[in-house]
């Protein structure tokens, strides 16, 4: 290491702003961060060099490897001038070194000496591979999928918002509506199955529904707690300053009411994906949830696989956005909670 590197380093472990920043998880793990680069580092060589005991084709995989060696690398030399960029990197090293070790056991445990049995456990070799070979039809499915999921949950989410308001600002929808949706709530979305199909004209709109349900139940009962929730003293402070009725709802309710509603549209979210993927696996004839039917009847299971991970990095991303936009907008509370 050079001097100027040992400069920056020691720095960086006097920086009181790194000590006292509790959002990380061993925000000054140098090890942890050398560590998982290496991991995959290893994954790649174990799987350039140990020779296989099963038939593969490894340049997508080992394509893939490399590509996120260069990007770790890359965020470890930014995070050397970015205070910021290295306490996240940092955060995420243990569970990157995790993932680099799980890629490389499972390598070797599969395409490397065959120990589990095939075709229930394909090689990493394997199922990019596949990503590779049905690129065209998984892309159609993704995009499928990803038309019916939001139209689902952004239809689910907004009538939940309204339900909501209505459910804690006003006492006679209250009366209605809490009944209904603590009923609704209750049943799985997927139960509904057999009814939507019978009065819904396509498969489409038979997800969609069931969508709508997923998300509608969390977020409307979230933002009625929360605005339900607000402390009474915000009100009367609001009033002896003259507000009026409509102030106090946009002003003082909903504001308030905005962790529990992101909490709301954060639960929705999962639950709704876990909707999708059923729902395309009972009736839909395109989507990623068909794709996983449909390859596990011919036991093409490094297809099943492959479906698997596009869904979990979907449903990362997805989750990743909502949490940039909550964070946007409760910036107001940074500071004044931990």
């Amino acid at each position: 290491m050079s001097n100027s590197s040992k400069i920056l380093q020691k720095r960086w472990l006097d920086d009181p702003r790194v000590t006292e920043d509790t959002r990380y998880w061993k925000p000054k793990s140098e090890v942890w961060a050398r560590l998982s680069v290496a991991s995959f580092v290893l994954a790649f060589m174990v799987s350039l060099f140990v020779p296989n005991a099963e038939s593969v084709k490894p340049i997508p995989y080992q394509t893939v490897l490399a590509l996120i060696i260069v990007i770790l690398v890359a965020l470890y030399i930014f995070g050397l001038h970015s205070l910021e960029s290295r306490k996240q990197f940092y955060h995420k090293a243990q569970f990157i070194f995790a993932g680099g070790v799980t890629l490389t056991l499972w390598d070797l445990l599969t395409s490397k000496t065959g120990a589990l049995p095939i075709p229930y456990f394909p090689s990493m070799a394997d199922i990019f591979f596949v990503m590779f070979d049905d690129r065209k039809l998984l892309l159609r499915s993704t995009l499928y999928s990803m038309r019916l999921f939001f139209t689902g949950l952004v239809t689910g989410t907004i009538a939940g918002l309204g339900t909501g308001v209505l459910i804690g600002w006003l006492r006679q929808w209250d009366y209605w509506l809490a009944p209904i949706i603590r009923v609704t709530g209750i049943i799985p979305a997927v139960a509904w199955l057999p009814v939507a199909f019978l009065i819904l004209p396509t498969s489409f709109a038979t997800g969609v529904f069931l969508i709508f349900i997923s998300s509608w139940f969390p977020v409307s009962s979230m933002m009625a707690g929360g605005i339900i929730g607000t402390p009474k003293s915000f009100y009367e402070v609001g009033r002896t300053l003259g507000a009026s009725k409509k102030f106090l709802l946009w002003k003082i309710a909903i504001p308030n009411a905005l962790p529990s509603m992101f909490t709301g549209i954060m639960t929705a979210t999962a639950f709704s994906f876990t909707t999708l993927i059923v729902s395309e696996m009972v009736g839909a004839k395109a989507g990623l949830g068909f794709y996983i039917n449909w390859a596990k009847g011919w036991g093409a299971y490094s297809k099943v696989y492959a479906a698997l991970i596009i869904i979990a990095v979907e449903f990362s991303l997805i989750l990743a956005g909502l949490g940039s936009i909550k964070n946007y907008a409760l910036r107001w509370q940074k500071g004044l909670l931990k």
